[in-house]
C-alpha cells in the first residue's frame, strides 16, 4: 500500500508540473523534467535499467521504433531518451498516466480512423523536420516477452518522406536471475490497474534495453524499413522473425 500511495503522489506531482511549469518552459527543460520524472516513477516501481548500445550512438533526431511489451516502456525510454510519442488512443483513458503522457506530447491514434492517421502522418513528419526525436511502438498493442508481432508499415512513411533515420530499441523485462518478469507482462484482458498492481507487488525488475543501429529513411519503402527492423529487434531478443511480418493498417 506504501508504494501504491507513493506512485498516486508522484502521478500527482507529475499532473502539476505539466500544468504549471511545462506552459513556460522550452523542449529542452521540458525533456529534462520528463527524463527525471520517469526516472523517479520507476524507481517507485522497483524497475532499474541496463542499457546496452550496439555499437550505435542515440539519434538526437528521428524516429525510435521498440517492441511493446508494457505501459511501462514509455517510461523506461523516457527515462534516458525522452521522445515524443505515437500511441494508440486506449492510452489516453488510463487514470491519470494517461493524461500524463497525453501533456508529455504524446500524439494519440484511433484504430481505423484513416482521416485522423493522414494528419497525425503530416505533423509527425513535420515534427521529424523540425529535429525532433518521435516514437511509436510498431507492433500496435503489447505482446508477451518472447515473442515479437507483425510490425504495421505506415508509420514508417513518415521517416521516409522526412528524410531521417530509423533507430530500433530491444526492450524485455527480467528478474534477478535473468529470466523474463512475468509480473511485467501487460496482455489480454488485463486492466492498467490490474498491472499497477502487479508491478508494485512483484519482484524487483530490471530493464534491458538494447540501442540498434540506426537505418536511412531516404530513399527507403516503408514496408522494407519496417521488416529491416522488425529483424533487428527480433534478433536482438533472441527471437526468430517470421517470413510474412507486415501489415498496411496503423495501430
Amino acid at each position: 500500500m506504501l508504494r501504491i500511495g507513493r506512485m498516486a503522489l508522484h502521478l500527482l506531482a507529475g499532473m502539476a508540473i505539466c500544468a504549471f511549469i511545462f506552459p513556460f518552459i522550452g523542449p529542452e527543460k521540458r525533456n529534462a523534467h520528463v527524463r527525471r520524472w520517469s526516472r523517479q516513477l520507476l524507481a517507485i516501481c522497483n524497475v532499474s535499467v541496463q542499457v546496452s548500445q550496439d555499437s550505435a550512438e542515440v539519434l538526437e533526431h528521428g524516429m525510435v521504433v521498440c517492441n511493446h511489451i508494457s505501459w511501462l516502456d514509455i517510461f523506461v525510454i523516457n527515462a534516458l531518451y525522452p521522445c515524443r510519442f505515437v500511441a494508440k488512443s486506449e492510452i489516453r483513458d488510463w487514470p491519470l498516466a494517461g493524461w500524463l503522457v497525453a501533456q508529455a506530447g504524446t500524439v494519440f491514434i484511433a484504430r481505423g480512423n484513416k482521416r485522423e492517421l493522414r494528419t497525425i502522418f503530416k505533423g509527425l513528419v513535420h515534427a521529424l523536420q523540425e529535429g525532433q526525436r518521435v516514437a511509436f511502438f510498431p507492433e500496435g498493442t503489447t505482446a508477451a516477452q518472447g515473442t515479437i508481432l507483425p510490425f504495421h508499415a505506415n508509420l514508417f512513411e513518415a521517416a521516409v518522406d522526412g528524410k531521417v533515420q530509423v533507430q530500433p530499441f530491444a526492450l524485455s523485462y527480467v528478474d534477478a536471475a535473468g529470466q523474463p518478469h512475468q509480473s511485467v507482462d501487460f496482455i489480454g484482458d488485463m486492466t492498467f490497474a490490474q498491472s499497477v498492481v502487479n508491478i508494485l507487488d512483484g519482484k524487483p525488475v530490471r530493464a534491458r534495453l538494447t540501442v540498434l543501429a540506426p537505418m536511412p529513411g531516404a530513399g527507403a519503402h516503408r514496408r522494407e524499413l519496417a521488416q529491416a527492423a522488425h529483424n533487428a529487434i527480433g534478433t536482438a531478443l533472441g527471437i526468430l522473425p517470421a517470413a510474412e511480418t507486415l501489415q498496411e493498417h496503423s495501430a
